[in-house]
């Protein structure tokens, strides 16, 4: 089975046949290129074009996060899965602007529905449900943005009452971070949104064309739209468990007077647990069997093609526990 690998530390990527050895200053580490499924790169990476020329033929992608650990970028694989009908009614989808503010309002709705399922579990009130109303009288994609944004300003204040003391959010801070839950969510989101990114690579979808996000050149802005719907179910709720089991505690985190940032034993805990629940499976009510909540990302891929093409209207994913 494929995996996801995590690079931590400054090194090189060296080619050996169809092996990929990271080399750093503690030694030799193989990487069967059968075993690949993403690379994650934490840390400064050299590597030979004999590298890129194999994890290009093998369709693998490296994502690249800085030093705050926000996403930089990546190497994107020459796409494979062309499709030519497809690339044209993505852009039509973008064009028509009635078309693009049903699929742009669809995010924006599974994004809510499913911060709405968060604070249930946790027998919170549902405070987003009358602003996500709003959304039925949305024109634009910039008031479409607005309640997007108003709901989770609702969503992140209800945060503190989730977490223990010690680990307040006390609002949404940025580039940087100013404390630990700023940190945790930022880091998350980076790295959610380099993981759907490695899913649309693997369908017939063009990352650049968007709906909810405004396309820029540079960034892949339909891995962002996708990302809304999951932040709740594979960040949010993976940072509440981590710092209410006490698996993420203060001397996790490097701290100054402007910024706060997982250290490196921060990011391993959070990227060992971020992997475990991305390869846990579920039982899938539609398709009646087990898949992984990495496959549940490929599933809304696949069925926003069903919309882009007219075969079935697209509908978010929404937790149904």
């Amino acid at each position: 089975m494929k995996r996801n690998y995590y690079i931590m530390s400054d090194g090189i990527l060296k080619r050996k046949e169809n092996t990929v050895y990271f080399v750093n200053k503690e030694g030799k580490k193989p990487l069967p290129i059968n075993k690949i499924y993403s690379i994650y790169a934490y840390g400064s990476l050299t590597f030979s074009s004999q590298v890129v020329h194999l994890l290009a033929k093998e369709g693998i992608p490296i994502h690249f996060f800085n030093y705050y650990g926000f996403y930089d970028g990546s190497f994107y694989p020459r796409e494979t899965l062309l499709s030519g009908d497809l690339l044209i009614k993505q852009a039509e989808h973008y064009l028509d602007h009635d078309k693009r503010m049903i699929v742009a309002k669809k995010f924006v709705e599974g994004a809510g529905q499913n911060m709405g399922k968060v604070l249930s579990y946790y027998r919170i009130e549902n405070t987003i449900r009358d602003t996500m109303g709003d959304l039925a009288g949305c024109d634009t994609i910039t008031e479409v943005m607005n309640v997007e944004g108003r709901m989770r300003s609702a969503y992140y204040t209800h945060m503190d009452e989730i977490l223990p003391d010690g680990f307040k959010m006390e609002g949404r801070s940025r580039r940087p971070p100013e404390n630990m839950v700023n940190a945790l969510i930022s880091f998350g989101n980076s790295l959610l949104y380099s993981t759907v990114l490695s899913e649309i690579y693997h369908t017939q979808l063009n990352p650049t064309i968007s709906y909810l996000h405004e396309p820029f050149e540079r960034r892949y802005s339909l891995a962002l739209d996708l990302s809304e719907i999951f932040k709740p179910i594979l960040v949010d709720r993976l940072i509440f468990y981590l710092v209410n089991k006490r698996m993420l505690k203060e001397e996790d985190f490097e701290q100054d007077i402007n910024y706060c940032l997982l250290n490196d034993q921060g990011r391993k805990t959070f990227l060992k647990k971020y992997d475990e629940r991305l390869k846990k499976t579920i039982k899938h009510r539609e398709l009646n069997r087990k898949v992984s909540y990495r496959r549940l990302i490929r599933l809304e891929a696949y069925k926003l093609i069903k919309h882009l093409l007219g075969s079935k209207e697209y509908e978010p994913f929404v937790m149904w526990w």
